[in-house]
């Protein structure tokens, strides 16, 4: 049983009252009791102590643990169970991922994929209150989650991604209108894409800025990363025999569309070109989409006096029982 507080603390100073009942019973006890004449003491040391003389002092002692436990009783100890409720309106985010076969691209570690994946794991973990949805593309684009609170349904979706699930190629209009599509109807307080690619736009049905104009409909801010280092970096190939082998490449990012992108939606533009800063850009990007929580708590206190009070009366019962049955004395 855990005590939080006493609803009446000043009463356990009544425990001080026991000071001077010890002290009366020591003065007591010194003093002798009745008397009996006899003409030897010289025989009485043989006699066996019973545990009557054992006992002799547990009345006492049973009578301030009584006083005790009434007096602690009475200043009432408490209990508490704490509740919070939270009220907000969060945030709906889908994450637009970029999954061509140049995301193999080993300017990051171990490459761009497994970097994106990995920084985008903790963005998500991080986002306790939002709903957040994943949709991938490369030559074509598709929703691998919707908007969703099951956090780890949508860590374990987005594990899975690899560079060969669609056609190659660089979708970033069609990337960018999946995502719109499954954010239009949310009446969440602010709606965001975060679009991730590391190429120039050269496939699809929809143009980039054509996306970025139904997004500005519906409100929708969209944050841009281009991934990718400057100049050239590794890229995947396949030689006369089949073979992967990295060759290096001209990295072309389309930086102009990503920023007017975003400038149009009201969002931003980032350039990562190492771990490290697309880390840095996934981190402030979560402080500038944040909402405000409101918590409501309350503390319901639970009296625990009740096995006190018990406990005092089943040991004054013993202590009676023990001083006027067991250990009787004469007068």
């Amino acid at each position: 049983m855990i005590i939080e507080r006493f609803a009446n603390p000043s009463l356990l100073w009544l425990l001080l009252v026991l000071v001077p009942l010890v002290a009366y019973y020591i003065f007591r006890s010194r003093q002798g009791g009745a008397t009996l004449q006899v003409s030897s003491t010289s025989g009485l040391g043989k006699i066996a102590r019973t545990p009557k003389y054992y006992l002799r002092h547990l009345p006492i002692v049973l009578r301030c643990m009584v006083i005790a436990l009434l007096v602690v009783a009475l200043a009432r100890p408490q209990s508490s169970q704490s509740n919070e409720t939270s009220s907000t309106q969060g945030i709906d985010i889908m994450i637009s991922l970029d999954i061509s076969i140049s995301m193999l691209a080993r300017d990051f570690k171990p490459n761009r994929l497994e970097a994106a994946k990995e920084i985008t794991r903790d963005f998500i973990s991080g986002r306790t209150n939002d709903r957040i949805g994943l949709s991938v593309f490369a030559g074509e684009s598709y929703t691998q989650s919707p908007l969703t609170t099951d956090k780890a349904t949508l860590l374990n979706l987005l594990y899975r991604q690899e560079v060969s699930a669609i056609d190659n190629g660089t979708a970033i209009g069609n990337g960018l209108a999946t995502a719109v599509n499954r954010l239009k109807d949310s009446q969440a307080k602010s709606k965001v894409i975060i679009l991730l690619t590391d190429g120039v736009n050269n496939t699809g049905q929809i143009a980039p800025l054509t996306a970025a104009e139904i997004a500005q409909v519906f409100g929708i801010r969209v944050y841009t990363i281009g991934v990718g280092t400057r100049g050239r970096a590794p890229h995947p190939a396949l030689d006369r025999y089949g073979r992967t082998v990295y060759v290096e490449q001209e990295v072309e990012i389309d930086d102009e569309v990503l920023t007017e992108i975003a400038g149009m939606t009201g969002g931003k533009y980032y350039r990562a070109t190492d771990n490290e800063k697309l880390q840095e850009i996934y981190d402030e990007i979560d402080r500038l989409e944040r909402t405000e929580v409101e918590v409501d708590s309350y503390t319901r206190w639970y009296e625990k006096f009740m096995p006190f009070a018990l406990a005092a009366l089943l040991l004054l019962i013993v202590e009676l029982l023990l001083r006027y049955f067991y250990l009787r004395r004469i007068p």
